[in-house]
């Protein structure tokens, strides 16, 4: 804390490379990332001013879970919002202006940026400065509801224009979700299309990606025990040269979590993925995960 209204946040990931070092053959090591560094101020629950890099306010999980893998239930995250995936800009720089207002009772959240947008590599975000002179915008809204306690749904808009080599594109992300955060069911949707057209031609591109995850934390055994199962699926158009290489998907995860302590578990998964062209993918995942 800088002062009574004034915070800053940041994160750091530490994350093992076979080619993390210089030379020739690149030596194993860690890479060092900040993933995100914001300094805010808070007028009021109503007004908040943030600026610096985050994690897009465009999807849920994005921003409910980042990269401590202990906080989310299962292993993994959903394909279409992995760290280094292309489907959604995962990290924004710029400034947000957030807050949340009563409503009646509903406590309608907004999230309203302008930033960098996505990189000359589309899977980073502009870190160093836009790749262009038009700037990426989002807005996000949902809300809370007091009488139904741990309910969230909204939507969000994002738009920027990205270049691929010497074209240039307009992109458009709309994106919903709903989410039961209570255990006692976990129920998580989100759905996003991602539009591209690109600048002085006809025609256009739409990609769109869903998941919903399931989970149930059992009453027996000190709640310790916790079956999931997500279903995920991603379309991508053969024809969009934005996501040109970028696999389409189709799989199941089915998995068991269990909480050794309160701060550490182990989850146990089966995971059986389909990619178009490609045979059917059948494999297990086991990972343990801790907090302090």
């Amino acid at each position: 804390m800088l002062a009574p209204k004034v915070t800053v946040f940041s994160e750091l990931t530490l994350t093992a490379r076979p080619d993390a070092g210089t030379g020739s053959p690149a030596a194993p090591g860690f890479n060092a990332e900040v993933e995100r560094i914001v300094i805010r101020y808070d007028q009021s629950d109503y007004f908040k001013v943030s600026f610096g890099r985050f994690h897009t306010p465009i999807n849920w999980w994005n921003t409910t879970y980042h990269h401590g893998q202990w906080l989310q239930t299962t292993a993994a995250r959903p394909e279409m919002v992995q760290f280094g995936g292309r489907f959604i800009p995962v990290h924004f720089v710029g400034g947000l202006i957030e807050g949340a207002v009563p409503a009646g009772g509903l406590h309608l959240n907004y999230n309203v940026g302008v930033g960098n947008g996505r990189g000359s590599l589309i899977s980073r975000g502009g870190d160093a400065g836009d790749i262009n002179n038009n700037r990426a915008w989002l807005v996000n809204l949902f809300v809370k509801p007091d009488r139904l306690f741990g309910l969230q749904a909204g939507g969000s808009l994002y738009r920027d224009k990205i270049a691929v080599g010497a074209r240039a594109f307009d992109e458009w992300i709309s994106s919903g979700h709903v989410v039961w955060a209570k255990e006692n069911p976990e129920f998580i949707a989100e759905f996003a299309n991602v539009n591209h057209t690109e600048t002085g031609r006809p025609g256009s591109f739409n990609s769109q990606a869903f998941y919903v995850q399931l989970g149930y934390r059992l009453p027996e055994f000190d709640q310790r025990w916790k079956p999931y199962y997500r279903w995920e699926y991603i379309h991508i158009p053969s024809s969009d040269p934005v996501f040109a290489g970028v696999p389409g998907l189709a799989g199941s995860t089915v998995g068991l979590r269990y909480d050794i302590t309160t701060f550490s578990a182990i989850k146990v998964e089966y995971r059986n993925q389909r990619r178009p062209g490609l045979p059917r993918i059948n494999g297990a995942v086991v990972q343990t995960s801790f907090t302090f």
